[in-house]
């Protein structure tokens, strides 16, 4: 875990695409797409029906790391709204367990706007936790701390001689400076099937302004790999 400081409070950054909030010992995810693959073989498209398992042990395996007792997911949790009755007895079975020992919260995103809630856990459209904006879409203009999912950041970086792209966590700074109060945040895909977004797209640029400056961020090495995407015109 990478420790580094986002409006006034104290965070982690884990390498498997989770955040850690010390605080309110949460752990916070984004665009699980659970179900993806089942969805996609209702049209014909085949593939391998595991992600969901894959993405709940990825779940179960960072709240072991970091002992968080609260959880949450910040939207597109499942692939589609009809995903959660898809879901093979194993996989609701892990689910389950991991609803039953963790204060969950479901954000709801735009591919499961209308879930319920008959799988553990509470809903909501978006929460403020200590000062601290939860959705799922960043909000164009917004002036407080947000953190966000929906876009799936991910960065290309060359190490020695090869192109590597992983996904990364974007921040902007806001009026106070980055990761001060009024930064912003847009969390990578945690899902297992889940592709992603250039994280300089003018989609992710222009939805976290008004900014003096916008970073990829990349846990490696024990620190916070800073990438800048964009800067304000002196």
């Amino acid at each position: 875990m990478v420790p580094f400081s986002f409006s006034g409070e104290e965070w982690r950054l884990g390498a498997a695409r989770w955040l850690f909030w010390p605080r309110e010992n949460a752990l916070l995810v984004a665009d699980l797409h659970l179900e993806k693959a089942s969805f996609f073989a209702r049209t014909g498209q085949m593939l391998p029906p595991y992600d969901s398992r894959e993405t709940l042990e990825r779940l179960a395996l960072a709240l072991r790391e970091t002992g968080a007792r609260r959880v949450f997911c910040l939207g597109d949790n499942f692939h589609d709204s009809d995903g959660a009755e898809r879901l093979e007895p194993h996989a609701r079975g892990m689910l389950a367990a991991l609803t039953r020992v963790t204060d969950w919260v479901w954000i709801t995103g735009n591919h499961d706007s209308s879930m319920d809630d008959a799988l553990g856990g509470t809903l909501a459209e978006e929460l403020d936790i200590g000062g601290v904006i939860l959705r799922h879409e960043a909000l164009s203009g917004e002036t407080r701390a947000e953190i966000s999912g929906h876009y799936h950041p991910r960065v290309g970086v060359t190490v020695r001689g090869r192109r590597i792209v992983r996904p990364c966590l974007v921040a902007a700074e806001g009026a106070s400076g980055l990761f001060a109060t009024g930064g912003r945040m847009i969390l990578p895909a945690f899902g297992a099937l889940t592709g992603g977004m250039n994280a300089a797209d003018p989609a992710i640029l222009s939805a976290l302004q008004p900014a003096r400056a916008i970073d990829a961020c990349l846990a490696a090495g024990g620190k916070l790999v800073r990438l800048p995407l964009w800067r304000a015109a002196a």
